[in-house]
């Protein structure tokens, strides 16, 4: 009894801290995202703000590390994990070197397919997503939905992070 005892302790220990993690770890994922697309402005090479919008990757210009300069963002999917890749303008004139790009794993264990959908100036919060491919000037608001489970055969079950974020220098509803 006490051996199955501090069995099911470990076990459920081990079910609280994935949960914990995937919770805090999407939490704050969202919580950058949301910072840095919200900010999104034309590239400093005067490119519009949004390079690449699909359901699986959104590219755009930020500054996201405040040193006067925008950064080029990219948001994607690779499988199962949620990347970021960052490039910086180099170069005068100042120009956007695919080579230099610097990428990073967010989020482990995705599970779906789609991460992305796109909303014109219309969206009154029922109204359908664009349809791919998305015109990326109609682009107003996007909403990310990720999916965390790390073992789909296991407790816990998968946790869902979902939010909406609107583009300040594309907002033309004032």
């Amino acid at each position: 009894a006490l051996t199955l005892f501090s069995r099911n302790i470990w076990v459920y220990g081990s079910y609280i801290s994935v949960g914990l993690n995937d919770s805090n770890n999407g939490r704050m994922t969202l919580k950058t995202m949301i910072t840095e697309i919200r900010t999104a402005s034309t590239a400093d090479n005067g490119v519009y703000m949004i390079a690449l919008a699909s359901p699986t990757a959104f590219t755009f210009y930020s500054d996201i590390d405040n040193d006067g300069l925008k950064e080029k963002v990219r948001y994607f999917l690779n499988g199962p994990l949620l990347q970021k890749g960052v490039i910086k303008p180099t170069g005068s004139p100042l120009s956007y070197v695919a080579g230099n790009e610097v990428i990073s794993t967010l989020i482990p264990n995705v599970t779906n397919a789609t991460i992305f959908d796109y909303y014109d100036k219309n969206y009154d919060g029922t109204t359908a997503a664009l349809a791919t491919p998305v015109t990326l000037s109609s682009i107003r608001l996007v909403k990310i939905t990720i999916n965390i489970d790390k073992d789909p055969n296991r407790a816990p079950v998968t946790t869902t992070f979902s939010t909406q974020v609107s583009i300040r220098n594309l907002k033309d509803n004032l």
